[in-house]
């Protein structure tokens, strides 16, 4: 059952972490991906060369992957997943994920994470016995994580006890047995209260656009956005996290998602608009998260264009106003839901969107509340409908996610 499952596989400073080689070979063999993060003092116990050699993937460690600013997204990891899995976990490790000190990148890639995690712990047996451990270990279990019980040995004391990790072979196999015993992997990772009761939107096929539009200048130039995709990608994961057949309309963005979900590439408005529009009137619902470009140039030039003068002047016309063409175009029981980021006048401008281009509700968001919109992890909303005004407060954009999802159910109610 692990075939096509995505394990995120976390390695922390351990004798035990040359393990780790055979545990990506089991699970790799069992048909399933494999994407590494280890600790800085994993690193003095096994290579991520080896590693990246054992996943064909590079290995995640620090924050920033280089000095020109490229990072490492644990939310991108924590959606992405099907599962995390720290073999070897050590007392220390524990202790971080159990108290929340989000200090390397395995830990906010545990803290971020929505799917299941499971924890093979490996450490000293009185180490493991101590009631510090037992502690953490019980918090843990009580977050709802899994814990692959260590192999039993002699304490320094001579009593039996508990502490050397659990065998490779041993781990994959209940992987394994987890997503067998489980005919839906998402229906166990969800943890709002409508996917407790089951997937609410079992049945159900979401339309959702995401990204920016780049509109082109010439073949190297363009006009476009900061849009990074995150908030639609979001919103995708966690309509089929609750059962929904989703088509995520994706522009230019490097994220990836889950194979569950039909992704559709484009680039411009354009692409946009006709995906969009052949698209929706299947769908039960649409979630118009893009930030699709309202301009685009009016001639394209076919060379790149020189600098012959001072100045260039650019002639803009209007793009397809996607949104519209859908509201014309929507049918009794379909959910048309919209996105407005506005720098002033915030709220009025939101209504007046709402009201034109037939909107079951509008998703508001200001540039004026400093990281919560492009680029960043977190958003800070408002949900505007004909019945009024829903304020959050600022959260990860996995949780807004689940806000707006939430919204959406009671619109079938």
């Amino acid at each position: 059952m692990l075939k096509g499952k995505k394990i995120v596989l976390g390695i922390t400073g351990s004798i035990a972490a040359y393990k780790a080689c055979y545990i990506i070979r089991g699970l790799i063999k069992a048909g399933a991906e494999v994407q590494v993060v280890i600790t800085p003092a994993g690193k003095e116990f096994i290579t991520p060369i080896t590693l990246s050699a054992l996943t064909h993937k590079p290995v995640i460690s620090e924050f920033f992957s280089q000095r020109d600013g490229t990072w490492n997204s644990h939310v991108d990891l924590g959606i992405w997943a099907d599962a995390m899995l720290i073999a070897p976990c050590t007392a220390s490790t524990i202790g971080k994920m159990a108290n929340g000190i989000a200090d390397n990148m395995l830990i906010t890639t545990y803290l971020s994470m929505k799917a299941p995690v499971f924890v093979a712990p490996a450490m000293d047996l009185d180490m493991y016995r101590h009631p510090s451990t037992q502690q953490n270990m019980n918090t843990l279990l009580g977050y709802g994580n899994h814990i692959i019980e260590p192999k039993s040995g002699f304490l320094a004391s001579g009593l039996e006890g508990k502490g050397r990790m659990e065998e490779p072979e041993e781990i994959v196999r209940q992987l394994d047995a987890f997503f067998e015993d489980n005919d839906n992997a998402f229906e166990d990772t969800c943890h709002t209260p409508a996917c407790k009761e089951g997937l609410p939107l079992k049945g159900k096929k979401i339309m959702i656009t995401a990204g920016p539009t780049y509109e082109k200048i010439d073949p190297v130039r363009f006009i476009g956005n900061y849009s990074s995709g995150k908030m639609g990608f979001a919103l995708a994961e966690e309509c089929a996290r609750r059962g929904a057949e989703v088509t995520l309309i994706a522009g230019p963005v490097t994220m990836k998602c889950s194979d569950m979900i039909k992704r559709i590439d484009v680039e411009s408005c354009d692409e946009m608009h006709k995906a969009a529009t052949e698209c929706f009137a299947s769908q039960d619902a649409a979630i118009l998260c893009a930030a699709v470009a309202d301009f685009k140039p009016s001639h394209v030039s076919d060379r790149k264009i020189k600098r012959e003068h001072d100045n260039l002047v650019i002639t803009l016309s209007p793009t397809h106003d996607i949104a519209a063409a859908l509201g014309k175009a929507k049918q009794a029981g379909q959910k048309l839901i919209g996105f407005a980021l506005e720098t002033n006048d915030e709220e009025m401008n939101a209504k007046k969107k709402l009201a034109k281009k037939n909107l079951d509700f509008i998703v508001l968001n200001s540039t004026r509340n400093e990281g919560t919109t492009f680029r960043s992890d977190d958003n800070m909303i408002s949900i505007i409908s004909p019945d009024g005004k829903k304020d959050y407060q600022k959260k990860p954009k996995t949780e807004v996610a689940s806000d707006i999802v939430d919204e959406m159910e009671k619109l079938w109610k």
